[in-house]
């Protein structure tokens, strides 16, 4: 009797086992076998990268002192070996391999590509999470306890540890949605944060969470001592920096980069394991930043941020006063238009309506009831503009007078390596190489799929006197800078009562403008019985190593009498001497097109440089406004074109075969007397 039960009792935990494998291990293990760097060697040898046609790398080309200032490309958001994140995806590059490949060294991606600037960078910020720093210092000791080991091999094991966290995510974080609450709207809910005694490496054994914390300082110090090591006045501006990560719910993102200037840097990283919120941050570094130090953040993935970097709301349901917007807008004078998941500028469908809004958008408009997983009102640049033009109504200052930078949020100590035809993917072995970029998984929505996900990333361009460190912190902090999505296109953006059309012909055109108006990141302000609109300069130049020029346009969003915003855009010029169609007030199509076999432009179109002077006709001296620029390209192969060129395939139907690369200037302000 008790033989047969005992019998059917281990054929049951057999089938039970037996059902836990197929359903949980199996696919674990699948995962890992694709995404592990171990057998990525397989994968690579799928791909010839001697199909792709590639410029000959460059090397750097040191500028003089410029009264009227140079344009300075740099990184300043991509991570290590150092980052928790990164290693999980394979990844073994350091700190010191990122500095020199950000100089034009060649590197190695976890997935086995070279990766290689075509031009080295002239500045960067190397932003590992400092959530992660120093947890894994005592990992190689041998006196650790069984739940200490166990804890160092999650941290710092790619494969199946990974597998582990991409299956469980989607369900781990997941919001149920709420059919009461409308589409589009943040949803304010409280949230508490991890603190170190909450890992297990840092909740037992001597010290505890003190030692971590010691840990953490002589990592953050490490940091402090290579971006010294590594400067270069006039040839390589490195800047000492850290991202600041706290967890939201569905994977997304409301995280800031931190940028740090002077010499006298805080001993420890602020991270969200020490304070509750962005404002505890920027409270934190205040205190801390003092003397010969200063600091600013940006913001990343506001597209990912489910809604709240532009809502009025804290991550831990708090409310913003008075004080923390002006703290806000002190500290946050730059925003991330765009990286690898996506652009935040706008979203068709979500408060705005022109085309070129599609660009690399990743999430559609959110449903009634959804809080996580798509594309929120207050998620987007140009939202997060006129809700600034609203508090500024409100308070009498505007917290949120950003300017626009972008970054390559890259995890394979790549800085800079935003070049589709580079392109290695953000996150190591699981998007290196081609197959794996390419490759989707059932069961994942679209948003978690790298082929729809992720763009190439792009640059942060910074106009300053001189490459070094006080004049390039000194150009993002009065945001005389601008973001591209990838190539070096470049962009000067000036407004002015005191220049009019005919600069657009004079060789002194920058000087001009500099004497008689502001440039971008500016504010200006309507002078006494003037009604006329000022006159807005424009001059783009076109990346040689990319393609010609193809337009320019000039967004404005501005606020009416009753507190209402608006938005519109505008074509001022076009390439080819194309004339801008007063019916849709865009440029005609100049019929630029890209050969797919071989990404090959097809024709002679497009424009090495255009210029304009352009005045808004809808001009009323007593509206508060905005105006920034767009610049495009002609199209050109997105990355997965190039990936399907390797692999001998057809590019996938279910993203843009080609893109049209594009720069974004930092706005101008129009700020009437109150």
């Amino acid at each position: 009797m008790w033989k047969k039960i005992l019998l059917g009792f281990a054929a049951l935990l057999l089938l039970a086992a037996a059902f836990v494998g197929w359903t949980v291990v199996r696919p674990v293990l699948g995962l890992a076998s694709e995404i592990s760097p171990s057998p990525a060697a397989a994968d690579y040898a799928e791909q010839d990268d001697g199909r792709v046609s590639l410029p000959t790398p460059l090397a750097l080309e040191p500028r003089a002192f410029d009264p009227l200032k140079n344009v300075y490309w740099g990184e300043l958001h991509v991570h290590t070996v150092e980052s928790m994140d990164a290693v999980l995806f394979g990844t073994t590059a350091t700190v010191e391999d990122a500095y020199r490949f950000a100089q034009g060294e060649p590197l190695r991606s976890p997935g086995g590509e070279l990766m290689q600037l075509s031009r080295p960078l002239d500045f960067v910020a190397i932003t590992d999470h400092a959530e992660g720093f120093g947890l894994r210092s005592r990992c190689g000791e041998s006196d650790l306890s069984l739940v200490e080991r166990a804890n160092c091999w999650l941290m710092q094991t790619p494969g199946f540890t990974t597998a582990l966290f991409l299956l469980g995510r989607q369900t781990r974080m997941a919001v149920e949605a709420d059919p009461t609450q409308p589409a589009g709207g943040y949803r304010k809910r409280p949230r508490s944060r991890r603190q170190l005694a909450d890992i297990p490496i840092c909740s037992r054994g001597e010290g505890g969470p003190g030692r971590c914390l010691r840990d953490s300082n002589a990592s953050w110090a490490r940091y402090i001592e290579l971006a010294d090591r590594h400067y270069e006045p006039g040839v390589f501006t490195t800047f000492a920096a850290y991202e600041f990560s706290p967890t939201l719910e569905g994977a997304g993102k409301h995280h800031r980069n931190v940028i740090f200037h002077g010499e006298d840097l805080p001993a420890h990283a602020i991270s969200s394991q020490d304070v509750d919120n962005a404002i505890g941050l920027w409270r934190g570094l205040e205190e801390t930043c003092t003397g010969d130090c200063d600091f600013l953040t940006i913001p990343h993935n506001m597209n990912k941020g489910w809604g709240l970097f532009y809502s009025r709301h804290t991550w831990d349901g708090g409310t913003y006063g008075e004080d923390d917007w002006r703290l806000r807008m002190q500290r946050e004078p730059l925003a991330e238009m765009y990286q690898v998941k996506g652009a935040s500028e706008c979203a068709l469908g979500v408060g705005a309506t022109d085309e070129e809004c599609a660009f690399e958008q990743v999430l559609e408009p959110c449903e009634q009831g959804q809080e996580t997983g798509c594309a929120f009102e207050s998620s987007f640049a140009r939202q997060g503009l006129q809700i600034g033009m609203q508090l500024d109504r409100e308070l009498g200052f505007n917290p949120m007078a950003f300017g626009f930078v972008a970054a390559t949020d890259g995890h394979n100590a790549n800085p800079g390596d935003a070049e589709e035809w580079d392109f290695p993917g953000k996150v190591g072995a699981a998007s290196s190489p081609a197959l794996r970029r390419l490759r989707t998984r059932p069961g994942q929505p679209p948003h978690s799929q790298i082929l729809m996900d992720h763009g190439s990333g792009g640059l942060a361009a910074v106009w300053a006197e001189e490459n070094t460190r006080e004049a390039i912190f000194a150009g993002m902090k009065r945001r005389e800078a601008y973001a591209t999505s990838g190539p070096r296109i470049r962009l000067r953006f000036f407004a002015g009562w005191d220049f009019d059309a005919a600069i657009v012909d004079d060789p002194d055109a920058v000087a001009v403008a500099t004497e008689g108006g502001v440039p971008m990141g500016a504010v200006l302000r309507p002078e006494a019985g003037r009604e006329e609109s000022p006159t807005f300069f424009v001059w783009a130049l076109a990346d040689w190593m990319s393609a010609p020029l193809q337009r320019i346009q000039v967004v404005k969003g501005w606020i009416d009498a009753e507190g209402e915003t608006h938005e519109s855009v505008h074509d001022v010029v076009c390439a080819d001497g194309l004339e801008v169609d007063a019916t849709t007030g865009r440029c005609p199509d100049n019929g630029a097109s890209v050969d797919l076999t071989s990404c090959e432009a097809q024709g002679e179109t497009g424009a090495k440089q255009l210029r304009a002077a352009w005045q808004d006709e809808d001009f009323d001296a007593t509206q508060g406004a905005f105006y920034y620029v767009r610049a495009l390209q002609n199209p050109t192969c997105r990355w997965s074109t190039y990936d399907a060129i390797r692999l001998g395939i057809e590019p996938d139907p279910r993203v843009p075969a080609t893109i049209r690369e594009r720069a974004w200037s930092s706005p101008i302000w129009i700020d009437p007397p109150s």
